[in-house]
């Protein structure tokens, strides 16, 4: 399976011209799959919800998405996009699984990060496993990174790839990345952004560095930090089916989830 990310920097409030930027890299792309940033149509640092709904999506009325569409048909290919969705008076920082038939899934993000709570709606949609040509694969978007229950539910229901859109800003997101796939034996594809958003509150700085890791920790491929880039690279997905750590250890097997009751209870 070809699997890859586009690393780029939207333009804060210029969703058709970063659109149109995605559609001209990937236009020759051949890939089954392609991960792009979070909010990678609008980019990222929104001053409150009002401005968030100004520039977001409504995914069943919207041109730049029905023209990912139509690229996902003419490559054949399944991208996963992270974009602001507009829901009525709701605003999600959401990201949607787009085939070439059309949308297939929108996941909303369920952990927010800072500030992002003073823009977006909590997300309200489960943590699922999407199938692609027989292989799954779970979505989480950036700061869901914190919260390691994100993708071990996400590997429990057979994910062998997650795809994580990502605006990340901390300096130890994309290390700890490789530490989920290594507790989960799943292949994980991160797809940042990088540059700054200067805007009257502030300014927030990106930190690139896209990644592709394996299921045992191996890190595939890194992007650099600060520069546009396209990477697409062949893995065998079934090797995410083998949970084995040592010849007696079943990573899934092995645990004992009566003794994690407190989990459930806070």
């Amino acid at each position: 399976m070809k699997v890859g990310y586009y690393q780029f920097r939207p333009l804060f409030g210029k969703p058709e011209q970063n659109c149109q930027k995605i559609l001209h890299a990937l236009q020759n792309v051949e890939a089954d799959l392609i991960v792009l940033p979070e909010l990678a149509l609008t980019a990222y640092y929104f001053k409150d919800k009002d401005e968030s709904l100004k520039y977001a999506e409504d995914p069943d009325n919207s041109k730049r998405i029905d023209s990912l569409v139509n690229l996902a048909s003419k490559n054949n290919i399944h991208l996963v996009l992270g974009f602001a969705e507009k829901r009525d008076k709701q605003c999600y920082n959401s990201a949607a699984l787009i085939g070439p038939d059309g949308i297939e899934h929108v996941y909303r993000k369920i952990h927010l990060f800072n500030e992002e709570k003073f823009c977006f709606d909590q997300g309200d949609t489960p943590f699922i496993v999407n199938d692609i040509n027989g292989v799954k694969i779970g979505i989480m978007i950036c700061f869901d990174w914190v919260f390691p229950e994100v993708t071990r539910t996400l590997a429990i229901q057979g994910a062998q790839i997650i795809c994580q859109p990502s605006n990340l800003v901390l300096t130890y997101c994309q290390q700890t990345m490789i530490s989920r796939s290594i507790e989960n034996k799943v292949f994980a594809i991160t797809a940042n952004r990088y540059g700054t958003d200067k805007r009257p509150q502030g300014s927030l700085k990106f930190t690139g560095k896209s990644q592709i890791v394996a299921p045992d920790g191996k890190l595939l491929h890194r992007s650099a930090s600060q520069r546009d880039a396209l990477y697409i690279t062949e893995i065998e997905p079934e090797e995410a089916n083998n949970k084995m750590i040592t010849k007696h250890n079943n990573l899934f097997d092995d645990r004992r989830p009566e003794f994690y009751t407190r989990l459930n209870n806070k």
